[in-house]
């Protein structure tokens, strides 16, 4: 069988034109069943370039024959005899070639006359309507081929242009409260393209950046109340978590890319003041009794919970602050041992009377120990603990002054004993007391030695206050006073805070050094410096300088020596 014979004679009558018909089709089918081979070779070409300008007509609006293409379409699949290569390759391939020359004009055009929404609206569109070609009369293979071709020319090609349109951009859409339906259409589509969220997560920290360092500055411009900086951050952060929520499907990558943007401008200091700093003064005082503000208890779990988002975890995780966080909040709440002395008025008070619930101040270390460990928070929780135990005791002391009115000093007396591990360290003065508190304090060390007399007391008066009832001809003023009654001289709070850190992390540098080296036995320099930057990774970072000290410092303590052989080794001495 040739083509020069009599075969095709009959389908060239039947082919006139290239708009193919039913009765068309139906003939060609039944020719293709004798001659099939022949046939397709000589007219596949021509159906094709027919099908493909007929699927151009119906994306610019017009009506078209879909059972018609299907019986088209059927042809091309049937006449592979099982195998997709003859739909492929002679229909499949120059129509994909087709589809993307036609978005990729639609784009370039749309992108000069629409705005950003709208682009993205008629990018939705156009994916529905392709999807739904497929449906009708493509074969459902096409579908994958065909949607990464309307992706790539309308959303690949031109990834950051659209985004970054002045007024209908991201940055806009980001301003707008109204556009959550605009975000999230476009969270849809990019999401589709590979690696295409990158550009739009881009924008959304470059764009929460901008806002929150607008807050620092404006904080610095105005200096304001530090706690209403707190305020808005925890405001700015609730918007666009709730973005990253709703708008982009709570996506792990935006809400990385949420707290490095905190982390970035968290980190800039506020009216002299770090961040840190200003956490720290905010939590006290939502947490302690009198504090500025008054909070339900449902309130302020909510609001600690915003702080963490917003605050603890950039400072924490990424800018590795837990030793400076901890020392700071805990610096405005220590409850060390407080001799408080009062007369008949007194109502008494534990612990400076500062914090208002237990419950918050657990609630706070909870959180922190779910993501940072119990290393982290395990003197803090310790802290919290040995407040109780100390209470029950002064129950304990109040019970014994009732049972024994000889003991009974006259004067109201609150004592706090705790643990001196647990707590940071004070400097103990010697204080010529007067004759009625020198009484106190004999009382509650008989007391005492009636519980334990393995145990000695060291009182720290530069932390006691005193209420005194002055009786003036017009009235009584309650006076509340340090048990010194003339102040001592400030404290640079934030040199101290700062030495604090400094020595708890070169204890935990030496401690992590000899964990390491106790596994090992013998171990290379660098080794030793990596290994103890991953162990150490989680509560801070360590400086590479300072573990080399701690090293030096350990050899010198005859922890570690160096191998006389190769110095750069090191050797742990049971």
């Amino acid at each position: 069988m040739t083509q020069s014979g009599g075969i095709l004679g009959p389908w060239k009558q039947i082919w006139k034109g290239n708009t193919p018909t039913k009765a068309k089709c139906f003939t060609w089918k039944k020719l293709t069943t004798t001659y099939s081979y022949t046939v397709y070779q000589e007219l596949n070409g021509k159906f094709r370039d027919a099908v493909i300008s007929l699927i151009d007509q119906e994306r610019e609006g017009e009506q078209i024959d879909r059972a018609l293409l299907k019986n088209v379409l059927d042809i091309f699949v049937e006449i592979g005899m099982g195998s997709m290569d003859k739909y492929e390759n002679d229909f499949e391939d120059a129509m994909l070639k087709d589809t993307a020359a036609y978005y990729s004009c639609k784009a370039s055009n749309w992108i000069l006359e629409d705005s950003y929404p709208d682009y993205m609206l008629k990018a939705e569109k156009c994916l529905k309507r392709e999807k739904d070609r497929v449906s009708h009369y493509l074969h459902s293979s096409s579908v994958t081929k065909l949607l990464e071709k309307v992706l790539h020319e309308l959303l690949a090609v031109y990834a950051t242009q659209p985004l970054e349109k002045l007024h209908s951009g991201c940055h806009a859409l980001l301003r707008d409260d109204k556009a959550v339906e605009d975000l999230s259409r476009m969270y849809r589509l990019f999401s589709k393209i590979p690696r295409g969220l990158d550009p739009v997560a881009n924008i959304f920290k470059q764009h929460v950046t901008a806002e929150g360092t607008a807050l620092v500055k404006q904080a610095e411009d105005a200096a304001s109340n530090k706690k209403v900086f707190v305020r808005k951050v925890i405001e700015l952060h609730d918007k666009y978590l709730a973005y990253v929520n709703n708008c982009f499907q709570n996506s792990t990558l935006f809400h990385k890319v949420l707290k490095e943007a905190f982390e970035l401008f968290c980190n800039k200091g506020v009216t002299g003041s770090s961040s840190t700093e200003l956490l720290a003064t905010f939590c006290d005082d939502i947490l302690k009794k009198g504090g500025s503000e008054k909070f339900s208890d449902d309130a302020i779990e909510e609001m600690l919970e915003k702080v963490s988002s917003c605050f603890i975890d950039p400072l924490l995780f990424f800018s590795s602050r837990a030793s400076a966080f901890s020392s700071y909040y805990w610096s405005r709440r220590k409850l060390i041992i407080d001799l408080t002395c009062r007369w008949k008025k007194l109502t008494r008070r534990l612990l400076f009377g500062n914090s208002a619930n237990d419950e918050h101040e657990r609630s706070v270390l909870t959180k922190l120990k779910q993501q940072y460990g119990g290393q982290f928070t395990s003197k803090m929780e310790r802290m919290v603990t040995d407040l109780t135990l100390a209470r029950e005791n002064q129950a304990s002391f109040e019970e014994y002054l009732s049972n024994n009115p000889i003991a009974n000093p006259g004067i109201d007396l609150t004592v706090t004993v705790l643990t001196t591990g647990f707590w940071p360290s004070y400097k103990s003065f010697d204080l010529n007391l007067p004759a009625e508190m020198v009484r106190c304090v004999e009382v509650f060390k008989e007391f005492y030695q009636t519980k334990t007399k393995h145990r000695k007391l060291t009182w720290l008066y530069s932390l006691g206050t005193c209420n005194i009832n002055g009786n003036f001809e017009q009235k009584t003023i309650e006076l509340v006073v340090t048990t010194y009654q003339i102040p001592l001289p400030p404290v640079d709070e934030k040199k101290k805070v700062i030495e604090d850190v400094d020595k708890d992390r070169r204890y935990a540098i030496d401690a992590s050094i000899v964990r390491i080296m106790k596994s090992h036995k013998v171990l290379a320099h660098q080794q030793l410096v990596v290994e103890c930057v991953q162990q150490l990774g989680r509560i801070f970072k360590p400086d590479v300088k300072a573990i080399k000290k701690r090293i030096e410092d350990l050899i010198s303590r005859e922890y570690l020596e160096r191998d006389k052989d190769y110095p750069n080794f090191y050797k742990y001495l049971a």
